[in-house]
């Protein structure tokens, strides 16, 4: 199975995006970003419980557990938000869709895009995921770096064979 396929299995709900496909265009990759990117909003709930609980004791004010709900809410928007936002190459563009309340898709031509690359922090490695740096000839575009992408090697071949064009046979 390629990831490609793949990827229509793991983001079927995915299909919220082709409302923003022109008639002749399909979508070729559509993927959220890794749920790493969840870890800064989990860290805040799980300090705040225990802040809380440890205020809660010491102090008897059961109010101090507001605080917390603030920051479960807090989790479950980051949570809301990464589930809308995807990253999608069609045949002719690059696209990242994001937004709950106001929506915001920036767009780039595949014709515009001269190099892809593929960077990966420590963290990145062991979590597995990557961040992909778009380089266009000289233009300011609304985006140039998508980072959280999942299976990011996998990911980093499907996307450059469909920016650059795939290769018949192999390189010998």
């Amino acid at each position: 199975m390629n990831l490609q396929d793949m990827m229509v299995h793991r983001d079927s709900a995915s299909r919220s995006v082709d409302k923003y496909l022109m008639s002749y265009e399909g979508r070729v990759i559509a993927v959220r970003k890794h749920p790493a990117v969840l870890l800064p909003a989990l860290a805040v709930a799980v300090v705040g419980l225990v802040l809380c609980a440890v205020a809660g004791v010491v102090t008897g004010f059961w109010l101090v557990w507001l605080l917390w709900l603030a920051a479960l809410g807090y989790l479950l928007w980051r949570i809301l938000v990464w589930s809308i936002e995807f990253f999608l190459v069609t045949e002719h563009r690059v696209m990242v869709i994001r937004g709950v309340f106001n929506r915001d898709v920036g767009m780039m031509p595949l014709g515009k895009v001269t190099d892809i690359t593929l960077e990966r922090s420590l963290l990145g490695r062991t979590l597995g995921y990557g961040e992909f740096i778009l380089e266009t000839g000289g233009q300011k575009q609304q985006f140039n770096k998508v980072n959280f992408m999942p299976y990011p090697e996998q990911l980093y071949l499907e996307v450059s064979s469909v920016i650059f064009g795939a290769q018949d046979g192999s390189p010998d």
